[in-house]
């Protein structure tokens, strides 16, 4: 394994991602094999990452230590892996399940901010893209 840890970009407003945050950070043990950065700061860069704010925002992101960039579930494969624990999401890779929890991925995604009844967006950066403004803001899904 590379000594580069995987970073992962993360909604720091998300309160379903801070925990996921947590976890992984607990599992790393302080060891340093997974950084995190908040999309949500102000100062964060999209621009840096070849992508703009909205597509940081529609799904997580992750950068190899080869400097690939990665979505979606593999994100959490690689991040898991890194900690040992990559066992646990290994079937979402297999042929069949892969594109089920690919697509349960997203829909998650999608809607992340209306399952954690997560307050209106009051910083402008935390809007998910798809969704309708009530939605966004922890009303019901048209």
């Amino acid at each position: 394994m590379s000594s580069t840890p995987f970073t992962v970009l993360v909604d720091g407003e998300c309160p379903l991602c801070r925990k996921e945050v947590s976890f992984m950070r607990w599992l790393d043990g302080g060891k340093g094999r997974l950084v995190f950065v908040d999309i949500a700061a102000p100062e964060f860069d999209a621009g840096a990452y070849g992508r703009t704010f909205e597509e940081l925002m529609g799904e997580i992101h992750g950068v190899t230590s080869e400097g690939k960039l990665v979505t979606g579930v593999s994100v959490f494969r690689i991040a898991y892996g890194a900690v040992g624990w990559g066992w646990v999401l290994a079937p979402t890779a297999w042929p069949g399940l892969r594109w089920l929890s690919d697509r349960a991925y997203m829909w998650f995604a999608r809607n992340r901010l209306w399952l954690a009844g997560r307050p209106a967006c009051e910083s402008g950066r935390c809007e998910v893209p798809g969704l309708s403004e009530g939605a966004a803001q922890g009303g019901p899904r048209p």
